[in-house]
């Protein structure tokens, strides 16, 4: 489904973007290692609210990835604006490191790459999931980004029954995505002008799910990263030749987070 937009939104997408500045993590926010498929230890970071009162949230880092083997994990200013605002909300947030745990660097550009999003990290996904659950937090929600984005669409398909909540995909490659079969609801933010994994394959990825299942908004003139806190447009060259465009989109941002929390408070 395909959500109309507002005039006055579509107006202010052609204003300058402002620059946030990124909040500190949570005081709760630990390093735990849990148990991940193959007798992988999954390095991930952990924060909790006081008050736990909405189920918790995987969250699944981007291509960037967000540490190195050896080396603590280090969250963007984007990642730790989603955390501080989830946490906020009493949303438990794990973020699983699927690179760093494989003593692998980023996968931006990399192909092939040992920790694809359809299969490797998808069951990373899930091996969180299951782990917030044994925690006591109800059934999670996935939530990825990019790479972390088409991982989501992988984990909320394969995922057995009464797994997860929902799941939320900003920005995915669905190119290559399994069939949309998942059981939860799905929401899909994309930006009407990413060049780096564009809107179109999702919108026909989503028309393939249940009838009411996947629900998809598409922003117009937001690129990749349209969440980002800072930087402006910005053009990048990856290691397989392609040159594409990220950078963050104000309007886009806030309305993004608006429907995310909204996604969140709607789930049973």
């Amino acid at each position: 489904m395909i959500r109309a937009l507002p005039l006055l939104f579509l107006l202010l997408l052609g204003c300058a973007t402002p620059d946030e500045a990124a909040p500190p993590l949570p005081s709760s926010t630990r390093e735990v290692s849990l148990p991940g498929p193959g007798g992988l230890a999954l390095r991930t970071l952990v924060m909790t609210p006081e008050a736990p009162r909405g189920p918790a949230v995987v969250a699944l880092h981007g291509c960037s990835g967000i540490g190195m083997a050896g080396a603590p994990i280090r969250l963007g200013a984007r990642e730790r604006d989603w955390a501080a605002r989830l946490v906020a909300a009493g949303h438990p947030v794990l973020f699983p490191d699927s690179f760093g745990s494989r003593g692998l660097g980023e996968a931006c550009g990399q192909r092939p790459f040992p920790a694809g999003p359809f299969a490797v990290r998808r069951d990373d996904a899930l091996a969180a999931a299951a782990w917030a659950t044994a925690q006591g937090w109800g059934r999670p929600v996935l939530l990825g980004w990019s790479h972390g984005g088409s991982t989501t669409l992988a984990a909320w398909a394969a995922a057995p029954p009464g797994a997860l909540s929902g799941a939320v995909a900003l920005y995915p490659g669905c190119l290559g995505a399994p069939a949309p079969r998942g059981a939860v609801p799905m929401l899909l933010l994309l930006g009407g002008s990413d060049d780096w994994t564009p809107a179109a394959p999702c919108e026909g990825w989503a028309a393939r799910a249940p009838a009411g299942r996947v629900a998809v908004t598409i922003f117009p003139g937001a690129h990749h990263g349209f969440d980002g806190l800072s930087g402006g447009l910005r053009r990048r060259t990856l290691p397989d030749g392609r040159t594409v465009s990220l950078g963050p989109d104000g309007a886009a941002r806030t309305e993004a987070r608006r429907r995310v929390m909204e996604f969140l408070a709607a789930l049973p």
